[in-house]
C-alpha cells in the first residue's frame, strides 16, 4: 500500500499515532483545497459540502431576516422627517355647505401658490336618518379614503385631509352626499392667474412697444415669453434676436420690449408663470399697420367729398344749361310776337292811308 504523502517517517508510541495520523490527514485535504484540487477524498470532501450547505443555507436566511427587520428601522426616519417637512407647510382650510334643497352642485375655487397642507370639509343638513346618508369622496373620477365623518343632529361633516406638493395632486376634489338624491360640492384647486391686456394692442411699422403681463398677489418662480403665429409657440430669445428686451420691476411683473416693428411681428404673443405647483399663461395681440392704414379713411372722404362736389357742379351746369335753352325759347317766341305784331300793325296802317287819300282828294 502507497502511503500519503506527509505521513513517511511518522514515528511515536501506538498511542499517538492515531491522532498524528488525523492530523497529517486534515493537512493533506487542505493542501488540495488551497492547490484547487477538487478530487479529494469522497470521506473528507462529502462532510464539508454538507457542512458549506448547511452554513450557505443559514447565512441566505440570516440575510432575508436581515432586510425584513431593517426595513422599519430605515423607513421610520423618512417618515418621521417628511412628517415633519409637512408640518411646516402652511394650512389651507376650506368647506362648503350643502343640504337636500341645492338643485345644483356648489363649487369654490381656490388659488394655490406653494405647496400647503390642505383641510377640506362638507357640511350636509339630512331631512331623514344622518345614517342612512352615503358619504364619498372623489378627485376628479378617482375614489379617495381616510376620510373622516362626524354627525351632530341633522347635520352631517365630513373630512379630507391631504397634502399638495406637486402639480399632480391639483385639481377638482368633491365630497358626495347621497341620501334620495346624490348632493356634491367641489373644490377647485389652480395656481394663480396671469393678468394681461385684453384688448388688441395697436402700433406701426418702426415704432416700439411694450408687452406687460402681471399676477396680482404672487410671485411667479420664472417668466417666459413665447411668440406664436399660428399654432406653433415659439420662445422669445432676446439674446439671439436684439430686438427684443425683457425686464420686470417687480417678481410679479414682466414686461417684453420690442423695437423696430415690421409687419411680421404682428400676432400672439404669450407670457407663462412658472409656479411650484404649476403654469400659468396669457396672451397679448398685437397688431402692427403701416401709415397708409390711418391715411384709407382720409382718402376715401377725399374721394366721395370730390364725387359730390362733381354731382353737384354737374346739376348745377345742366340746369343752368336747361334755363339758357327755355330763356332762348322764351326770347324767340317774343321777337316772332313782335314781328307778327309789326305786320298786323303795316296791314292796318294800309286802309287808313288809302282812306285819308280819297278824303283829301
Amino acid at each position: 500500500m502507497r502511503a500519503l504523502p506527509g505521513l513517511r517517517g511518522l514515528r511515536g508510541p501506538p498511542s499517538l499515532q492515531l491522532p498524528l495520523l488525523l492530523l497529517c490527514l486534515l493537512a493533506a485535504v487542505r493542501r488540495g483545497w488551497a492547490d484547487g484540487n477538487t478530487t479529494a477524498s469522497p470521506l473528507t470532501t462529502l462532510p464539508i459540502r454538507e457542512e458549506m450547505m448547511t452554513k450557505y443555507s443559514n447565512l441566505s436566511l440570516e440575510s432575508h431576516n436581515i432586510s425584513l427587520t431593517a426595513s422599519p428601522l430605515t423607513t421610520l426616519p423618512i417618515r418621521e422627517e417628511m412628517m415633519t417637512k409637512y408640518s411646516n407647510l402652511s394650512l389651507e382650510s376650506h368647506s362648503i355647505s350643502l343640504t337636500e334643497q341645492s338643485s345644483v352642485p356648489v363649487e369654490k375655487n381656490i388659488t394655490l401658490e406653494r405647496p400647503s397642507r390642505i383641510e377640506l370639509t362638507c357640511n350636509f343638513t339630512a331631512s331623514g336618518d344622518v345614517n342612512s346618508v352615503n358619504v364619498t369622496w372623489k378627485k376628479g373620477d378617482e375614489q379617495l379614503t381616510n376620510y373622516c365623518i362626524n354627525a351632530t343632529g341633522k347635520n352631517l361633516y365630513t373630512q379630507y385631509m391631504f397634502t399638495i406638493i406637486n402639480s399632480n395632486q391639483m385639481g377638482n376634489y368633491s365630497c358626495f352626499f347621497e341620501e334620495e338624491k346624490k348632493q356634491r360640492g367641489t373644490f377647485n384647486f389652480r395656481v394663480p392667474e396671469v393678468q394681461g391686456k385684453n384688448k388688441p394692442l395697436v402700433t406701426y411699422v418702426g415704432d416700439s412697444t411694450v408687452l406687460i403681463c402681471k399676477c396680482q398677489h404672487c410671485s411667479p418662480l420664472n417668466w417666459t415669453w413665447y411668440s406664436s403665429n399660428g399654432s406653433i409657440q415659439v420662445p422669445v430669445d432676446v439674446h439671439v434676436n436684439d430686438k427684443y428686451a425683457i425686464n420686470g420691476t417687480n417678481a410679479n411683473e414682466t414686461r417684453l420690449k420690442i423695437m423696430q416693428l415690421s409687419e411680421d411681428d404682428k400676432g400672439s404673443y404669450w407670457c407663462h408663470a412658472v409656479f411650484q405647483l404649476g403654469e400659468s399663461q396669457m396672451h397679448v395681440e398685437l397688431v402692427v399697420l403701416s401709415y397708409l392704414v390711418p391715411l384709407k379713411p382720409f382718402l376715401g372722404i377725399v374721394v366721395e367729398v370730390i364725387i359730390l362736389v362733381a354731382i353737384i357742379l354737374f346739376c348745377e351746369m345742366y340746369t343752368q344749361k336747361k334755363k339758357m335753352h327755355t330763356d332762348d325759347g322764351k326770347e324767340f317766341e317774343q321777337v316772332e310776337q313782335l314781328k307778327s305784331d309789326d305786320s298786323n300793325g303795316v296791314e292796318n296802317n294800309a286802309p287808313r292811308h288809302r282812306k285819308s287819300e280819297s278824303v283829301s282828294q
